[in-house]
Parts: structure tokens; C-alpha cells; sequence
């Protein structure tokens, strides 16, 4: 069993993703062809199971990590062409600028920032359960 603010907080981010992902789709749309199994944008009921782009996140509690507990972010490209190191670099912080500044708009008192934390980037700030506006 989840408590609901939590699962009313996970909703509301999983918006936001889903704004990342078709703002990634309209910038980016035609950079790679699909990969074959994968459905074309807007095929089916969920953003991140169709179109070139995937982002999402899910909690890590980030023991052991400098920044601590927060939500990795995760991109991914559905194709099978070879994605250029620096051009997916130039994707995911593009993404992640644009998903800042959503941020910023959804829960302005929370504090959250998208840092680098070793390898992975992630969402921190005021994680605690309380009711969202």
C-alpha cells in the first residue's frame, strides 16, 4: 500500500515526463528512424512506450551517493542507429533543462534541482509527504 500523497506525487511527475517526452519528440522528431517494434508517437496510451524517446524516473533511496535520495532520470532512445555520445549528451541536457524548468512550475516551494550524482542525474529537494496543489 502506497500513502496517497505519494502516489499523487509520483502522478504529477509522470506529467511532467510526459511533457519532457513530447517536447523531446517535437525538437528531435526524424533525428533516428524507430526501432521496428516500436510503435510511432502517439500509438498508444502511454508516452513512453511509443515514439523515439523514453524518459522517466524512479526513486533511489542514494545511499553511499553525494546528493542522497532522490528520483534518477532515465533516457532512452528507441532505435537501432548508432546515437552519436555527444549528440545523446546534447539530448539528455537539453531534457534536463527543460525538465528543471517544468520543475520549477509544478512545485516552486520544493527546491528541486536536476544535479549530476556520479554517473546518473537525479531530481533533489523537499521529498516529504504532503498534499500538492
Amino acid at each position: 500500500m502506497e500513502h496517497p500523497y505519494l502516489v499523487a506525487f509520483e502522478r504529477k511527475l509522470k506529467e511532467l515526463f510526459d511533457r519532457v517526452d513530447d517536447y523531446l519528440e517535437e525538437r528531435y522528431e526524424g533525428l533516428y528512424p524507430l526501432h521496428p517494434v516500436r510503435p510511432p508517437r502517439g500509438a498508444t496510451s502511454s508516452k513512453d512506450q511509443d515514439g523515439l524517446f523514453s524518459i522517466g524516473a524512479s526513486f533511489s533511496p542514494g545511499f553511499g551517493t553525494r546528493y542522497g535520495k532522490g528520483y534518477v532520470v532515465d533516457l532512452r532512445i528507441a532505435t537501432l542507429s548508432h546515437v552519436d555520445p555527444a549528440l545523446r549528451e546534447q539530448i539528455l541536457r537539453d531534457a534536463l533543462s527543460h525538465l528543471q524548468r517544468l520543475l520549477d512550475e509544478a512545485f516552486p516551494d520544493r527546491h528541486f534541482k536536476v544535479v549530476k550524482d556520479g554517473e546518473v542525474y537525479k531530481i533533489v529537494g523537499d521529498l516529504s509527504l504532503r498534499r500538492e496543489t
